[in-house]
């Protein structure tokens, strides 16, 4: 019985150098063997049909030009994962460009409200220095 088994496996050779453990086909090949470029086409066509659309997923997404924004993102993420609605990879692979963004808009917050101190108080010695005189 094991003779008969080995002798209907495909007779090509794996990336490894090891016997392939498929089943033969009439010409003593594997069907993937028999068709080299057939794994990597059906590899796309499932590819395709599994990936989400990113211009969906950019409908769905609030403007991330405020922390609340960015907020909401993350709350909607976690809502759209946990109800099995979005593949837990993009979350992972945004993550770090929410925190970026995160970051870049308490930076530009602080500078702004800096520059409007700084203006302040040039005005206000501006104003000093005229009653001073």
């Amino acid at each position: 019985m094991k003779n008969q088994r080995k002798q209907n496996r495909c007779q090509a050779l794996n990336k490894d150098g090891k016997p392939c453990g498929a089943a033969a086909m009439p010409g003593g090949l594997c069907f993937f063997h028999a068709n080299p470029k057939k794994a990597a086409q059906l590899g796309r066509i499932g590819g395709r049909s599994h990936r989400q659309g990113a211009a969906a997923f950019a409908d769905l997404v609030p403007r991330l030009d405020t922390a609340s924004g960015v907020q909401e993102t993350i709350s909607w993420m976690i809502q759209e994962v946990c109800a099995g609605r979005l593949d837990p990879k993009v979350p992972a692979s945004t993550a770090p460009l929410l925190t970026l963004q995160l970051r870049t808009i308490e930076l530009t917050s602080l500078e702004r409200r800096l520059a409007e101190l700084e203006k302040r108080e040039t005005a206000d010695n501006v104003k000093q220095r005229r009653t001073d005189d």
